[in-house]
């Protein structure tokens, strides 16, 4: 592992970073709070911290509202079905707010908007108001997971940090929780499940579990209590213990490689925001060294065994050995939170190239979504087949519409508004589907791994991660397993307030501009599967694989039984293997296992089928641009590799 920390100055700030700022501070400040007083105009840094700083007059709070009713009841595309799953009405709960919003007080205010965004069990769509938490997270120095089933499950710590916080040598990774501030710890988690986004109750229950020791102060309140007391044992079978810990707030940045605002891609955009920001401070709590190297624009290891890579805050591989398999592939994709699809997928490919090609696990446990296009792009590099990406629709309303005329937005909804404008006569609700990424797109590149892949997700795989999982059983691609029922169950394209403002301007629904800090996300274009699931919406189903109880030895092992159980599923594949090598005017050519060659060139045949066996083959190198190689084993297409000039 690349280690650049260096001297007791570079661990002073790393510490620093973990234990972070105690909750109190960060509400509240150093002096009481300041009535009536703009964020930042008290002056110094604690007026900066304060919770209340900013008060909302009247107007504002009813322009927050009536940019809500206007994006809710205009735009968000899971209304519908929000509406029949959770027999909701979230646009007259607004109307009703907005009644009585002169007797609220401002925590009041900004809690009953929270509760009616957060009703709709949409990670996409969130309410963030006027406070100092933007980008903050709440932690505990521990890490909580679950083993067994989801009727018996097991809580246990897996991870702890900055030790000095805890101040109690026997609470270590290993140990099982019992109680949370007195509460039996399951019913704890129940608790707070009923709170949490998901369409499904075990998708609301990881991300519960996740919430307990980390939460975004952005998208949702602070936590209740200011420390929390929590019971536990150890497995030895020692008396139960209690320790007291108190919250603490991080800040953790941005990776350099992550999307930014404003870029080509910010309005292909699928991810929980408040996940990939808790993704980010467990990653500052836990994996102190990494977070540090990855500042040095290096290609950076997550620790021995791992292959160094330069997009480490998304991506890890390493060569695993399995008693059955031999050795196997894995690869960690922890986020599509890119700005550059292209330099992403290349680092991809880097990374399989120096994996064997016996078998591939892929992980996205855990993946709170990101680019469309790097997801979707993504799947064509493990298929010899063609890719047909998920589709998606908007709202058949007025506002949609609107936007869809608009010559600001032709290039981008113009495909969709003739169905649109259809949708007066025929009374559909949906525009027709369409892809985001355009299908030539999802195939530019073509297969670049040969073996057969495994592919696992659970609840917290969310959004773009969602939709990876969908291509990935849509196209046949490989196996994927499940621990949970599912992937999150994410669904849609997230635009901002600020995207929707700018989309809209010129139009009769023009938005105008929020109070400071305030700002939403909400879910535009809802996403459909392909396939033989062709048009079931990912929203609040997920996609289904095998299913696989996690373990005491996964959580304490780094997954070995999940491995194992994973390796099984690639025993039996009939293995073969299609490598292309450009040499001047020759193209070398060599297979293993397959039966018939065939070439194509600029998209056409251009060589009868060769019938071949395992070895080497020098070929002329064809006059065109792009080359297809394909390979069959018994008439069926097993390889294929495309080459550009």
């Amino acid at each position: 592992m690349i280690n650049l920390i260096r001297g007791r100055d570079a661990d002073t700030t790393l510490l620093r970073a973990q234990t972070g700022q105690l909750l109190s501070e960060f509400l509240f400040g150093t002096a009481p709070p300041v009535a009536r007083a703009r964020r930042g105009e008290t002056g110094g840094e604690a007026g900066a911290r304060i919770e209340l700083a900013y008060v909302l007059d009247g107007g504002e709070r009813l322009r927050i509202i009536d940019a809500l009713v206007t994006v809710i009841s205009g735009a968000y595309c899971h209304l519908p079905q929000k509406r029949a799953a959770y027999a909701l009405d979230p646009v007259q709960a607004l109307h009703l707010l907005r009644s009585r919003v002169a007797e609220l007080s401002e925590g009041e205010f900004h809690l009953a908007l929270t509760s009616i965004v957060l009703g709709l069990r949409d990670a996409h769509t969130r309410y963030s108001g006027p406070r100092a938490g933007q980008g903050a997270v709440a932690t505990l120095p521990f890490l909580v997971e679950q083993y067994g089933s989801h009727d018996e499950p097991v809580f246990v710590v897996s991870k702890v940090s900055a030790p000095q916080l805890v101040r109690d040598p026997k609470f270590t990774a290993g140990v099982v929780l019992e109680s949370w501030n007195s509460i039996p710890f399951a019913r704890a988690v129940d608790l707070y499940s009923d709170r949490e986004t998901g369409g499904r109750p075990d998708a609301r229950r990881a991300r519960a579990l996740e919430s307990l020791t980390f939460r975004a102060l952005e998208g949702g309140p602070p936590p209740d209590e200011m420390l929390v007391d929590i019971g536990y044992r150890i497995l030895s079978g020692e008396t139960r213990r209690e320790i007291r810990i108190p919250w603490r707030v991080v800040h953790p940045a941005r990776a350099e490689t992550s999307q930014r605002p404003g870029s080509r891609a910010s309005r292909y955009i699928a991810a929980n925001p408040a996940a990939e920001v808790v993704r980010r401070a467990k990653k500052m709590m836990f994996s102190g060294s990494v977070w540090q190297a990855e500042r040095s624009g290096v290609a950076v290891a997550r620790d021995k065994g791992w292959i160094k890579t330069w997009f480490q805050d998304t991506l890890a591989a390493k060569v695993i050995k399995n008693k059955a398999q031999g050795e196997l592939g894995y690869l960690r994709i922890w986020s599509f939170d890119v700005d550059d699809d292209d330099a992403f997928i290349a680092e991809v490919i880097r990374l399989l190239d120096l994996l064997p090609e016996t078998g591939l696990i892929l992980d996205l446990r855990g993946n709170p979504g990101g680019l469309i296009w790097a997801a979707e792009r993504l799947l064509q590099l493990f298929t010899p087949n063609t890719v047909t990406p998920a589709r998606f629709s908007v709202l058949a309303t007025p506002l949609m519409r609107a936007l869809a005329r608009s010559p600001f937005n032709r290039m981008e909804f113009e495909a969709w508004l003739p169905s649109l404008e259809a949708a007066i006569a025929t009374g559909e609700a949906y525009s027709q589907p369409l892809p985001l990424t355009d299908p030539d797109w999802c195939n530019d590149i073509g297969q670049r791994y040969s073996g057969p892949i495994v592919c696992v997700v659970d609840p917290n795989t969310y959004s773009a991660g969602d939709l990876f999982a969908a291509g990935f059983v849509d196209n046949a691609i490989g196996t994927l397993v499940c621990v949970g029922e599912g992937s999150g169950a994410g669904g849609a394209n997230v635009w901002t307030h600020y995207d929707l403002r700018e989309a809209l301007v010129g139009t009769p629904f023009e938005l105008e501009g929020l109070p400071a800090d305030v700002g939403y996300t909400v879910a535009i274009r809802r996403a459909l599967r392909s396939g033989a699931a062709d048009g079931t919406p990912i929203e609040d189903l997920g996609v289904p694989g095998i299913p696989y109880e996690m373990t005491l030895d996964d959580l304490l092992h780094e997954n070995r039984e999940m491995i194992a159980f994973c390796a099984g599923f690639l025993a039996g594949i009939p293995r073969t293997v299609l490598k292309v090598e450009i040499n001047g005017n020759t193209v070398a050519v060599t297979t293993n296992g397959l039966d018939e060659l065939e070439t194509y060139t600029d998209g056409r045949p251009f060589e009868a089928v060769r019938k071949i066996g395992d070895g080497t083959w020098e070929l002329p190198r064809p006059p065109a641009k792009i080359v297809e190689f394909v390979g069959r084993r018994n008439g069926e297409i097993c390889q294929r590799r495309k080459v550009s000039y």
